[in-house]
């Protein structure tokens, strides 16, 4: 019976899929942490079931994901962190976590496939991705956009020079891929809640639809292509293929056509930061966020670009989700019935309440049951901008970086890894 009993729970933990004949390469495939639990108050009791806990599922669809059911959910937990692990306890104590104690947790308590979502769903939603797998081709066989014009466009103010915040906001501003809430996608909040309340507050899904052609937008479905290159749970190595590496520098190549990222490489350079080559440029760019470093002790285990994008699944000590800031990821993963939206964190302040017309959400979600228990993201923003965004205020500014960004006053935090990204996420200021 122990032996049937673990064997159900490594296909749950492990239920996560990936593109036919790459499945047993990527299980393979695992990430350590950002830091090891070294101490902290431990909450041994028994945790109860998710309130949204189904029968395990499982369909395969032609290009080869796997849905699975999920575990319990967890109830949150109180855990002190050294090194740069930082960054997960800085964004809880962004939100009041005086509050999260023992006390109060006891008091309060092949082109197209389906998505299949843990809760009802209303409308469900298609991704085509007949594309994608043009992207593995070689360098010379890749088609890649238009240039986007230069000229006065995308040349930095020597106000913008001096003013962080000002160039963020001229990045929004140059974002010309940004979605429209209510147009090109629908997201239902749900009920508000307190990071240590542990009850889930959304009926639905966070995303109640999204247009098919934002996949067909040529830097969106680059980045689609990029998820499934990582198994998010800690452990081995990465192991990065040639159809891979080839996906990633595709990627930047693409970007690099784009306003933002040319507003980027003029800013970096007018400052003497990088050369004012652009393919130099570019290569830098692919070092930054996809070379491999590791975390928790494991050398090669993870990378700016999955930490902050996709995601990672702490396994030392207490399960935890760090990382994980991308909308286009969540809404992915959400279909899969992988992600479990559990509502939106309680502004500070009243008249702040998110809708559906919100693009900087603070939410708790579980992703494969296991539990984030907040987090904040750019919802619709293109993945050009949030790259151009963060690389910036790496180069540029420091942990704490206060920008606007539309009608939006937003603290980028950002911790270096050396001279790597180890995390850069958004927090609504108040």
């Amino acid at each position: 019976m122990d032996g049937l009993i673990k064997a159900l729970s490594d296909v749950v933990i492990g239920g996560g899929g990936g593109h036919d004949g790459e499945n047993e390469a990527r299980d393979e495939r695992s990430r350590s942490s950002w830091a090891q639990v070294v101490s902290g108050d431990q909450d041994n009791e028994e945790r109860p079931p998710s309130q949204w806990r189904k029968q395990e599922q499982s369909q395969q669809d032609g290009e080869g994901w796997q849905v699975s059911g999920s575990r319990p959910s967890r109830r949150p937990q109180k855990a002190e962190y050294e090194g740069y692990e930082k960054d997960e306890r800085d964004e809880r104590h962004a939100y009041n976590q005086n509050e999260w104690s023992r006390k109060e947790q006891e008091n309060e308590n092949n082109d197209g496939w389906e998505t299949v979502g843990r809760k009802p769903r209303r409308r469900p939603q298609k991704v085509h991705m007949d594309n994608w797998q043009g992207y593995k081709r070689a360098p010379s066989e890749q088609e890649y956009a238009d240039e986007v014009g230069t000229g006065a466009g995308i040349e930095p103010s020597e106000e913008e020079l001096e003013d962080l915040s000002q160039a963020c906001n001229r990045l929004w501003q140059l974002d010309l891929n940004r979605l429209e809430p209510g147009k090109d996608y629908q997201i239902d909040c749900g009920e508000g809640k307190k990071v240590y309340q542990k009850e889930d507050m959304a009926e639905e899904s966070l995303f109640y639809s999204l247009s098919e052609d934002i996949f067909r937008k040529p830097t969106f479905s680059r980045f689609c292509a990029l998820l499934d290159n990582y198994n998010p749970n800690a452990g081995c190595k990465e192991v990065v293929t040639a159809e891979e590496k080839q996906e990633q520098s595709a990627f930047i190549e693409e970007i690099s056509r784009t306003a933002p990222i040319k507003y980027l490489h003029r800013y970096l350079s007018l400052k003497g930061i990088v050369s004012e080559n652009y393919q130099d440029f570019k290569r830098m760019l692919t070092k930054l966020w996809f070379d491999l470093y590791g975390r928790g002790g494991t050398s090669g285990s993870s990378s700016a670009f999955e930490h902050v994008f996709v995601g990672e699944i702490k396994q030392r000590g207490e399960e935890e989700v760090t990382g994980f800031h991308n909308w286009l990821q969540f809404y992915l993963e959400e279909a899969k019935g992988r992600v479990d939206y559990q509502g939106y964190i309680l502004p500070r302040r009243r008249g702040e309440t998110p809708d559906s017309e919100t693009q900087l959400l603070t939410i708790q979600f579980e992703w494969n049951g296991v539990l984030k228990a907040v987090s904040s993201t750019l919802v619709g923003v293109s993945p050009e901008f949030e790259l151009a965004l963060y690389t910036l205020c790496l180069f540029v500014g420091g942990e704490d970086n206060h920008v606007q960004l539309g009608p939006y006053s937003v603290n980028i935090k950002c911790y270096r890894f050396g001279d790597k990204i180890g995390s850069v996420f958004p927090i609504a200021e108040s």
